[in-house]
């Protein structure tokens, strides 16, 4: 396996930074995993190299990305970009993901040569959310696995949004780097302008590909009953809901990264295994959004 950096330019012109990993022997024709990190997320956090290292020593173009809003820097280590953090939306997002697809459709990733008939998104928390919306509207794609992922966008109290509001901003800590973390009014305007398409489980219910939950038991952050609801609005049996006894929302995985975990290796393994199962088998779909 070996891994070729790239950056190209959002609709607005601002970078996506990223990186496609290519499995060892014949890349040409490959399917590929479009990796999507979460808030506060970013491509090299944690388990994500991992992560991507795992799914192209199993066969798979993986290719992993900065979201523009991520705020992390051209170091890629560091929040060095906040004003970007703070002007993120949930559309921004979804167009940044378009982009890295049309660019992967158009040749425009380095080396990566993929079976466009067999590509797949996974995403871990309300980068899950962006992969599920995404992969509903998009006919490109063709398996979802998500990781952790939130059932709604809407995760503030009456008193956060009033005061959100008021300000124009609210502030989250980030309690590795202890930065405060601005994001504009405009986060919220967005969701609201666009309730009913970023309703996520409503999403699901009208998703039409495989579709592989994975879900932490003990997840603190975004709590195992937000996996179970995605999983219902599923037909039965056209979904599959994997629960991690005794992991939290990041599988026992740290940043700086320190290692794998037994949780860690379920989740790496039930999603490469479910992938090679139903990506490699993905029905050609025509056209796309």
């Amino acid at each position: 396996m070996r891994g070729v950096a790239f950056e190209l330019p959002n609709r607005d012109g601002l970078p996506l930074r990223g990186d496609v990993l290519l499995p060892d022997g014949e890349a040409a024709g490959r399917p590929t995993v479009v990796v999507c990190h979460g808030f506060k997320g970013f491509k090299n956090w944690g388990f994500f190299p991992e992560l991507g290292r795992r799914l192209a020593q199993g066969g798979f173009l993986t290719i992993l990305f900065n979201f523009s809003g991520s705020g992390i820097g051209p170091d890629l280590e560091n929040f060095t970009e906040l004003d970007r953090f703070a002007g993120d939306t949930m559309s921004r997002q979804l167009d940044d993901l378009g982009c890295v697809l049309d660019a992967l459709e158009a040749g425009r990733l380095p080396e990566a040569a993929p079976d466009l008939e067999r590509v797949a998104l996974l995403g871990h928390s309300r980068g899950g959310a962006a992969a599920l919306l995404r992969a509903r509207d998009d006919r490109r794609i063709g398996a979802v696995v998500t990781w952790a992922a939130v059932s709604t966008l809407w995760r503030y109290s009456e008193r956060e949004l009033g005061a959100w509001k008021r300000q124009g901003f609210l502030e989250f800590l980030n309690t590795r780097t202890q930065q405060q973390m601005r994001i504009d009014y405009t986060a919220v305007e967005d969701l609201e302008e666009n309730r009913e398409r970023y309703d996520v489980v409503r999403a699901v219910a009208e998703l039409q590909i495989p579709l592989l939950l994975v879900h932490g038991e003990q997840d603190l952050s975004v709590p195992v009953q937000e996996g179970r609801e995605l999983l219902a609005a599923r037909t039965p049996g056209s979904a599959t809901l994997h629960e991690v006894q005794g992991a939290g929302h990041t599988f026992g995985a740290v940043h700086p990264w320190a290692g794998t975990t037994p949780a860690l290796e379920e989740a790496m393994r039930v999603s490469l295994e479910w992938l090679q199962a139903h990506l490699r088998l993905a029905p050609r779909r025509e056209g796309h959004a």
